[in-house]
């Protein structure tokens, strides 16, 4: 979920459009008219940490999902192939692992990005020349830009809209001198910026976003100055380790105050394991709340979401939280604007995403729904996608479930 360098993945850009060459290399005309249709999912399986086990949760939506829709007909009649490969969470490796797929003779129809923006930013040049559809979850400041990337759409919402509704949960609770605090990553950046501006629009007033390095193992300065401007509640955006440096920070400064994570924090496991290996059940986290897709939450009335998980564990455990499990999501995308369009042509596809009447006859369990248009493909599922909630242990990767 976090970029390292913007400058490396650029730069990797770059040199991937010189070696890719020209839009269809590889492609397979017979292939596309009756063969498979094929999927490339990337993921950091071998990375460390959460990253790892997000990567796997993610792979293992893509895979259940493939199940599903090929039990429901395919894409357009063709039956989906899944290919998984393990890009250790790095821009490098996800980029080679994609110019070799499409120089294999079976190029990919559609790419899923299972992990870090970093790999959005690296891949979707090569997927845009190539002409390949694809979804990430992993947004970046463009990615949901069709001028320049027509065929790729973000299943993941953005910093702006979590952000927005964020604050909308805020004003609801009454708070009002409201403080952000992020890390230096790019998606970091991006959201404290927008956090801010979210604020400020909802009428509430901000009292400052304090960045720390990401590799920081103490934030009491950041935390200290915001407390100094009369903070009383403060937005949280951490990813992995340093979420537990962030929370000793506030315990130095003896610090009692609500938080609010987002979706960096949720996907974090700190929050849903006991100590020693977790936060969960200690005074650090006596105050969190936080920023979750709806589906993330187990509800025993929620039948596609329940069906979702069924499948899911059906194909193996599920590591981490379902906040990573987007990629359910795509393949009923894709096989609602195949019905559309009565093609599998990666454009054809594209314009059919941009009718609410295709999206809203898609069969999605991760997010409610989905409101991709001409001018942006970013998803904007709305409030009612979202729910705020405490840290508590996992169950099949839902927060809630009393028999977890």
């Amino acid at each position: 979920m976090r970029i390292r360098s913007s400058a490396l993945t650029a730069a990797l850009a770059v040199t991937a459009l010189a070696v890719t060459g020209c839009a269809g290399s590889g492609a397979s005309e017979a292939d596309a008219a009756g063969g498979p249709y094929r999927v490339f999912v990337t993921g950091g399986i071998s990375a460390q940490g959460s990253l790892a086990a997000n990567a796997q949760t993610s792979v293992l939506a893509a895979k259940a999902s493939a199940e599903a829709v090929n039990r429901a007909g395919g894409v357009g009649g063709r039956q989906v192939e899944i290919t998984v490969v393990d890009d250790a969470g790095d821009a490098t490796n996800a980029v080679s692992k994609l110019r070799e797929a499409i120089a294999s003779g079976k190029k990919p129809d559609l790419f899923l990005n299972s992990g870090p923006s970093t790999i959005t930013t690296a891949t979707l040049p090569i997927l845009a020349q190539n002409k390949i559809l694809s979804f990430n979850i992993g947004p970046t400041e463009d990615s949901a830009n069709p001028e320049k990337y027509p065929l790729n759409f973000d299943l993941a919402s953005g910093p702006a809209e979590n952000a927005e509704t964020i604050a909308r949960y805020i004003k609801g609770k009454g708070y009002q001198s409201v403080g952000v605090v992020h890390s230096s990553s790019a998606y970091g950046e991006v959201f404290g910026q927008a956090m801010e501006d979210a604020l400020s629009g909802a009428g509430v007033t901000g009292t400052g976003s304090e960045e720390y390095d990401s590799a920081a193992l103490d934030m009491t300065a950041q935390l200290q100055s915001l407390k100094n401007r009369g903070t009383q509640a403060l937005v949280v955006d951490a990813y992995g380790a340093p979420l537990g440096y962030l929370l000793t920070s506030l315990q130095r400064l003896d610090w009692n105050i609500p938080l609010i994570g987002n979706t960096s924090v949720a996907g974090t496991s700190l929050v849903s394991k006991p100590a020693p290996d977790g936060v969960l059940g200690t005074p650090a986290t006596a105050n969190l709340v936080m920023h979750v897709m709806s589906s993330t939450v187990y509800d025993a009335r929620d039948t596609a979401v329940n069906t979702m998980v069924d499948n899911m564990k059906a194909m193996g455990d599920i590591p981490s939280t379902l906040i990573l499990a987007d990629n359910y999501d795509a393949l009923p995308l894709v096989a609602a604007a195949a019905n559309k369009s009565d093609s599998s042509d990666p454009e054809a596809l594209a314009e059919a995403l941009e009718n609410q009447d295709v999206l809203d006859s898609a069969e999605t369990a991760f997010s409610p729904s989905y409101h991709f248009t001409a001018e942006s493909h970013a998803s904007k599922p709305g409030d009612e996608a979202y729910k705020f909630v405490p840290p508590s242990p996992l169950l099949n990767g839902q927060y809630g479930n009393p028999s977890a």
